[in-house]
């Protein structure tokens, strides 16, 4: 399997007009390729960067991901890379409404937009020293970390809400609560 034959799949399903169906393509391991996605969104192919949008956005098309491993499949080829932290950076965000009613809209920087709701959740994780890393979920099991300066501006759209007996700071999107940080933890 070449990153050719990769980008000819890719390609082809686009220009369909819609995301290749990977999740139901399930070809042989055909082994690793050197390409890797790093924390920042970039994508390497043998170390080196790949310069052209076009190209990662539709080589982002054919990822596929099972359990904690990542592929890029076609429907006769399937080929493991590495994946630092998520596949995807959202970069950006719009929000429609508000309250409970508002819809947080994510872009990232492959072109995807997703709205957080129960299909799409945003969930929280923090580092021992309780740095928080935030992801959203884009589609077909693959995340993006929301970026530091998206993420300040969610916790500015931060409020408190009672959730399972407890009050949580988080945010509202599409009617589901998002929560970051207990309300405890805020004020100590």
């Amino acid at each position: 399997m070449t990153p050719e034959s990769l980008l000819a799949a890719a390609t082809n399903a686009q220009k369909q007009g819609k995301l290749p169906p990977v999740d139901q393509w399930n070809p042989p391991f055909c082994g690793d390729i050197d390409m890797e996605i790093r924390r920042d969104g970039t994508w390497f192919y043998n170390g080196t960067p790949i310069g052209r949008p076009r190209m990662v956005r539709l080589f982002s098309t054919i990822l596929k991901r099972e359990g904690d491993k990542y592929f890029l499949v076609t429907p006769v080829e399937k080929v493991g890379i590495r994946v630092e932290d998520a596949p995807f950076v959202a970069q950006d965000f719009i929000v429609r409404g508000e309250g409970a009613a508002q819809e947080v809209q994510f872009t990232t920087n492959v072109g995807d937009t997703v709205s957080a709701s129960a299909q799409s959740p945003i969930r929280l994780t923090r580092s021992a020293d309780g740095e928080p890393s935030p992801y959203v979920m884009v589609r077909r099991g693959l995340e993006a970390l929301i970026d530091r300066k998206s993420f300040y501006r969610l916790v500015d759209l931060g409020v408190a809400h009672n959730t399972s007996g407890a009050d949580w700071f988080g945010v509202w999107s599409c009617g589901t609560f998002f929560p970051f940080i207990p309300v405890a933890e805020l004020t100590t």
